[in-house]
């Protein structure tokens, strides 16, 4: 982790669980980002509350408000960070907001599967545009050309749910709609791979285990991994990431997940 040195990151879905982890993380990192931005819905309702307690003790912790189902508010975000970065960019996205519904394949509907699309992958698909100038000027100001997180990077936070080869706990909930919706955030993140490789953009997608939190402990039984331990796994995998590694599905101990 200690590889790991970002000038700037931005986390969505930063209010709760591993978003919230994430943001922690950074803060507490012995080097730590000059800009850490904390990305939610409602920055000044009760569940951004932990939030709020950060921001008042960490100056270079900014919350700023996203939804990222809404095309202005994306466009809105992106402004606001880049008047805090002034000239600089944005060295990591991590879009992490997602949702999930427990539906049965009998019982999914049009409404969720929308819902759930929107969120889960044309979110990060529109954050990517949104945040690419701002990636593309953090990767022309760092130096040497070879892919790294603390370069410029994309990091969409997938499931092995989505993986197509193993249907991951399929006995334990067929979650259709959050299934189809991670299967096709890994194929953005190739296809943002390949697309922003010449701007000097890594992009990866990690799965960050079967963690204890309001989505994933949700059912009856309780997930094997905390935040805390899922947050610091990802983030060493992140400190290694190189070239090789961009288009690549990866779990949150650095194993490949298969598509």
């Amino acid at each position: 982790m200690g590889e790991l040195c970002v000038r700037s990151v931005l986390v969505t879905g930063a209010n709760r669980g591993i978003g919230l982890g994430l943001v922690r993380q950074f803060l507490g990192m012995p080097n730590p980002p000059e800009w850490v931005f904390a990305a939610c819905r409602d920055p000044k309702g009760q569940r951004a509350q932990e939030l709020q307690n950060l921001a008042s003790r960490h100056p270079n912790l900014v919350i700023i408000p996203l939804k990222v189902t809404d095309p202005a508010s994306i466009k809105a975000a992106a402004a606001r960070v880049g008047e805090h970065l002034g000239g600089s960019g944005l060295n990591l996205l991590i879009n992490n907001a997602g949702i999930a519904t427990w539906n049965s394949l009998d019982n999914e509907t049009l409404e969720d599967m929308i819902q759930l699309y929107t969120n889960n992958t044309i979110g990060p698909l529109l954050l990517g545009q949104a945040f690419l100038p701002l990636l593309k000027k953090a990767a022309q100001g760092s130096p040497g050309s070879a892919l790294s997180c603390s370069k410029a990077a994309i990091i969409n936070m997938s499931s092995y749910g989505g993986s197509i080869e193993e249907v991951y706990l399929w006995n334990y909930g067929q979650v259709v709609s959050y299934r189809c919706s991670k299967a096709a955030l890994n194929m953005l993140t190739k296809c943002q791979s390949l697309g922003y490789r010449e701007h000097g953009v890594l992009c990866a997608a990690l799965h960050p285990g079967w963690v204890q939190t309001d989505m994933g402990g949700s059912g009856t039984h309780k997930p094997p991994v905390t935040v805390d331990e899922s947050v610091q796994g990802m983030l060493k995998v992140l400190s290694s990431l190189s070239e090789r590694e961009s288009g690549t599905f990866l779990d949150w101990k650095g194993k490949v997940v298969p598509w």
